[in-house]
């Protein structure tokens, strides 16, 4: 049995489903434009406000949609069966940005161990661009024959000429282990994207919030720097969390963008450092709490692992700001399972 999806957006568009299939496998099967990142209902990319029809939830994250934004009828895409004629909204219309989605071929023209544990990685497009994006966006990359596809956002502004992406080595991981032992310069590289919803807001003209946790600095710096191209007076805080000295990268790059923008509050934290510091230790979300009586006004901007995001968001809802100001971008590991789905 065929059943319609309707999409209220602008222009409206439809879709056939088939009885049982998700909300957002038949959008993008009749090639209708969705936001949508993890299809596994660990990221919220894909949510959307269930306007009517007759469908069945599977299981999903709260992370990725709250009880209370349930509530309010908001759904995933991605973990809703359509059962009968239904008519989806996606949330933000009037700020959804979509890019052509593009597979290419890529080199590798550079490669920098940025920690331990952190490499980064510059690749030339050779074909299938040119490649447009939202700062704050990803990618799929694969690196070689038999070796997983695996997600990582764009470092640079979009509209640099070379991409970059940060790596971090995780244990059993194919695709990281790849890049560390056996990645070469020259050698090719397939990109598909961009994905994913937690990217910049340009009509957005207030304060900034910007947190990064370990690698997810990939996003987080993409959107500040052009966040400050296309104001560069605009007021931005920036909190980098890292676990112990070793870990902090970058530093110089934002110490440099901090000199050059006087705005910018530049805060880097130690979560679990080995010995006497003289940085900031402790959690993102407590010098959040501890930093902000009021955040009227700012959009925020998180990257990292998921307790830190979970937490960040906690009190973020805490200080008032609205969750549709808060754009997230958990870092789940897809060399193991983060939320089993099942």
């Amino acid at each position: 049995m065929s059943f319609t999806i309707r999409v209220l957006s602008d222009p409206p568009r439809s879709a056939p489903a088939l009885d049982g299939e998700t909300i957002l496998a038949s959008l993008l099967e009749a090639g209708v434009p969705f936001p949508h990142n993890c299809q596994s209902g660990n990221c919220g990319a894909c949510k959307c406000e269930l306007v009517e029809g007759d469908v069945l939830e599977l299981p999903y994250s709260e992370y990725a949609l709250s009880p209370e934004e349930r509530s309010r009828n908001l759904i995933l895409a991605c973990r809703t069966q359509v059962w009968g004629d239904c008519t989806v909204r996606p949330l933000e219309a009037d700020e959804t940005v979509l890019h052509p989605s593009r597979v290419m071929r890529c080199r590798l023209v550079g490669a920098v161990d940025l920690t331990h544990d952190i490499k980064q990685l510059e690749l030339a497009v050779e074909a299938g661009g040119p490649y447009s994006f939202s700062a704050g966006q990803h990618a799929k990359l694969k690196f070689g024959p038999g070796i997983p596809e695996r997600s990582y956002s764009m470092a640079n502004r979009p509209d640099a000429g070379i991409l970059e992406f940060f790596v971090r080595q995780m244990p059993r991981g194919q695709a990281s282990g790849y890049v560390f032992t056996s990645l070469h310069l020259g050698d090719a590289v397939t990109v598909s994207g961009p994905l994913g919803n937690a990217y910049l807001r340009e009509g957005h003209r207030g304060p900034i919030l910007a947190v990064a946790g370990g690698s997810g600095m990939a996003p987080i710096i993409s959107i500040v720097e052009t966040a400050f191209a296309a104001e560069p007076n605009r007021h931005v805080h920036l909190y980098f969390g890292v676990r112990d000295e070793r870990d902090v990268f970058f530093e110089s790059r934002l110490v440099e963008l901090a000199r050059r923008h006087p705005n910018l509050a530049l805060n880097v934290l130690l979560s679990q450092p080995g010995g006497a510091t003289t940085r900031r230790a402790g959690l993102v979300s407590d010098a959040v709490e501890a930093d902000f009586s009021s955040l009227d006004g700012f959009k925020a901007y998180l990257a990292g692992p998921p307790p830190m995001v979970e937490a960040l968001q906690s009190t973020l809802t805490r200080k008032g700001m609205a969750l549709r100001d808060v754009h997230a971008d958990a870092f789940y590991s897809q060399a193991e399972d983060a939320f089993n789905v099942s």
